[in-house]
């Protein structure tokens, strides 16, 4: 017969093991990038942040733990809080790369902590705060999808381009599948908003997607200037 102190310890470890499952329960990250011109041009408008117009880039909408069946964990440890003093050093390049456009306008922190604890929370065995935050930022600057377009000659110009050649000009520069999000603006078009790539369970590496987001677009979308 086991003790009771055997059996007690027995379930700490199964306890410590189902947290560790939880957080790390997931299959892949869509990372995922915003045109700022399609946020904004919506009958919903946008808000600049307190640091000023951000750049006519994309900008980082976040690194979100996903499933292979298309669902996705959320909000997986709320006495793990966002804490602003973790990522101070990479204030400055988050409100740059990773900026907020929601009203009122804010600083990105509100934003930040969004993203970190509906989402980063669900990887956090994998990534800490800091290096949850830093992973995106890497995985920016390796995925710069304006040069891409750009460079296949598809500017941000408010002119209508095929789908298929968005789709091409990223794939062709970074190596991956994009998909493409669209919203409509204000007179209903059709226009690219977001992309998102897939990245494996380490936040380190492109890989092809396992499954796409629902949605489409249509086959000729706008690329709204900024």
């Amino acid at each position: 017969m086991e003790s009771k102190g055997s059996i007690s310890m027995k379930l700490l470890v199964l306890l410590h093991l189902s947290v560790l499952c939880v957080s790390q329960d997931f299959d892949f990250y869509y990372f995922v990038q915003q045109w700022p011109g399609s946020y904004c041009d919506t009958k919903n408008s946008c808000c600049y942040p307190t640091t000023g117009k951000p750049a006519a880039d994309f900008g980082i909408h976040g690194l979100w733990p996903n499933y292979k069946d298309g669902s996705y964990p959320s909000n997986c440890d709320p006495n793990n809080r966002f804490q602003q003093s973790q990522i101070s050093d990479l204030t400055s390049s988050l409100q740059r790369n990773w900026p907020t456009l929601a009203c009122p306008s804010g600083n990105g922190v509100q934003f930040w902590t969004h993203e970190w604890e509906k989402h980063g929370t669900c990887s956090e065995s994998v990534l800490k705060q800091h290096d949850y935050f830093e992973a995106g930022l890497d995985l920016k600057q390796r995925a710069n999808i304006l040069q891409a377009l750009t460079n296949a000659g598809i500017h941000p110009d408010g002119g209508s381009y095929s789908l298929s050649s968005i789709k091409g000009a990223i794939k062709s520069a970074i190596g991956y599948t994009p998909f493409i999000e669209c919203n409509v603006d204000a007179s209903r078009n059709s226009q690219l908003y977001q992309v998102y790539l897939c990245v494996d369970t380490s936040g380190s590496d492109f890989i092809e997607c396992p499954v796409f987001p629902s949605g489409k677009c249509g086959s000729q979308i706008e690329f709204p200037s900024f």
